[in-house]
């Protein structure tokens, strides 16, 4: 199974944090990114 650095050493990330629920990562599809958890998307 993968291993995903989600937080830097300095505790950052370089996803962005969906606006509507605040605590989820979005997911970048290449032309969009999605939120999994309440399903906000913003087409890029």
């Amino acid at each position: 199974m993968a291993h995903y650095e989600l937080y830097g050493d300095d505790g950052s990330t370089d996803n962005e944090q969906c606006q509507r629920c605040g605590d989820a990562f979005l997911a970048d599809h290449g032309d969009r990114l999605h939120c999994g958890k309440c399903g906000y998307m913003e087409w890029t």
